[in-house]
């Protein structure tokens, strides 16, 4: 995946953001990308919640719940939270943000790819893996 071809391209992580309405049957609909480029100082997440298509799998799911914490992804992506442990870094942000956690909204595994603009990349990546 490269934002452009005559650009140095760089590694960078990605993991997919999920909406986990009924967390006991483990069914998802992907809603987001977090994105991670340590070369580009870059950390960030896009989200795109189909309500239509988590009420398939739960017709009571609290969308207003799901919206909540996928914006708060994406704000942890921009500015410091918490405690300082959480604001080391880029990486440690990404690091605490992709650790698993059994809740309606949750980080998919890890991986890896390379780009020359991670921005370019984080929008091909929510247009493939989530509209």
């Amino acid at each position: 995946m490269s934002g452009g071809s005559t650009e140095a391209r760089v590694a960078f992580q990605y993991a997919v953001i999920r909406a986990v309405p009924r967390v006991e049957r483990g069914e998802f609909v992907n809603i987001g990308v977090l994105l991670y480029c340590q070369t580009h100082d870059f950390l960030r997440a896009a989200v795109a919640v189909d309500e239509t298509r988590v009420r398939c799998l739960d017709p009571g799911a609290d969308l207003v719940g799901i919206h909540t914490a996928a914006d708060s992804l994406v704000a942890a992506c921009s500015e410091p939270v918490g405690i300082a442990r959480e604001n080391a870094g880029l990486a440690t942000r990404f690091g605490m943000l992709t650790a698993p956690r059994s809740t309606v909204v949750q980080p998919s595994p890890v991986h890896a790819g390379v780009t020359a603009d991670p921005a370019a990349t984080l929008d091909l990546l929510l247009h493939r893996l989530v509209r």
